[in-house]
């Protein structure tokens, strides 16, 4: 038996969680030196609505090689490639690749449109993915901060505009959550379905996540998504502000909240993902808050041209 027959491409169903979370953990070791991957982390993703049928893993034995995953968001697909480092790097991406271009085109027949792809959450220090791309006639896009902030030193109380709160969102809140969502500057993904973007909080929330909204004289301005993770770690996820009401602080107001109620909960420090668009100055973070650690996270994109 050659070593190539030993591979196989799998369902991540039938793959367990922890093998992963082995291999986003080695690969987010050899990009940036620090592993921050948790089970919990992997379970939301793996959660979504339609994942099964759009998700592969490649294997060897009882290792996993590389995990690719994508989700349809309006014209856009919005893929994941995660490679295990070493010799069989470089192949495994191409295979995996190959299998998402090829459900990207069995998409637009199905749908009878052509589809954009993305391919999210490749760090700096990858060698492997940003030249398969490319190959495969990718270019580099958006970029994003990840941070680890140390919750151990309490963060700075939320500063509120006049006539600013924050509350815990409920359900009837969804409405307004999914507009701040679609008009939000973030350059990532956008969820165009009202009932996909409220399965997703729900799924947030069955898994200890929680949504925090702002309001000025009533009016919704930005929300927070923030995850309690196993242990002393948590995840703010994603953090929205309306277009007409950015530059008056309401970014790190939440921001600043979603870590106080991580804190309450027992983080000892948080992971922070935060587009480009987030915060009206990101270079500020660093100045009202303890970063431990900062990476960035680019998205490539392709057109099918």
């Amino acid at each position: 038996m050659t070593p190539h027959e030993r591979f196989a491409v799998r369902r991540p169903s039938d793959v367990p969680p922890d093998r992963l979370v082995d291999l986003v953990r080695c690969y987010e070791e050899h990009a940036t030196g620090v592993a921050t991957c948790t089970r919990e982390d992997v379970l939301l993703e793996t959660g979504h609505p339609g994942y099964e049928e759009n998700s592969w893993c490649l294997t060897a034995g009882d290792q996993v090689l590389a995990w690719a995953a994508l989700t349809p968001h309006g014209d856009t697909l919005d893929a994941a490639l995660t490679v295990r480092p070493g010799r069989n790097a470089e192949s495994a991406a191409r295979t995996l690749l190959t299998r998402l271009l090829d459900r990207a085109d069995e998409l637009a027949s199905q749908h009878g449109k052509r589809y954009a792809v993305t391919v999210g959450g490749v760090l700096s220090g990858d060698e492997v993915v940003p030249s398969v791309l490319r190959e495969a006639g990718f270019s580099p896009g958006a970029t994003a901060g990840q941070y680890t902030i140390d919750l151990t030193v309490p963060p700075l109380p939320p500063a509120l505009p006049d006539g600013g709160s924050i509350r815990q969102a409920g359900a009837h809140d969804l409405g307004a959550l999914h507009a701040v969502h679609l008009s939000s500057r973030g350059r990532g993904p956008k969820t165009d379905d009202p009932t996909l973007f409220g399965a997703r909080l729900q799924r947030l929330q069955e898994a200890g996540g929680a949504a925090l909204l702002m309001e000025v004289t009533g009016r919704p301005t930005g929300y927070v998504l923030t995850q309690a993770t196993a242990g002393t770690e948590g995840r703010v996820l994603e953090l929205a502000v309306a277009p007409a009401f950015r530059g008056l602080g309401i970014g790190y107001a939440l921001l600043t909240a979603g870590l106080a109620e991580l804190r309450a909960l027992g983080a000892a420090r948080a992971r922070v993902l935060l587009d480009t668009g987030d915060l009206h100055d990101p270079e500020a973070l660093g100045r009202v808050l303890t970063v431990q650690s900062a990476r960035t996270v680019t998205r490539f994109h392709w057109s099918g041209d």
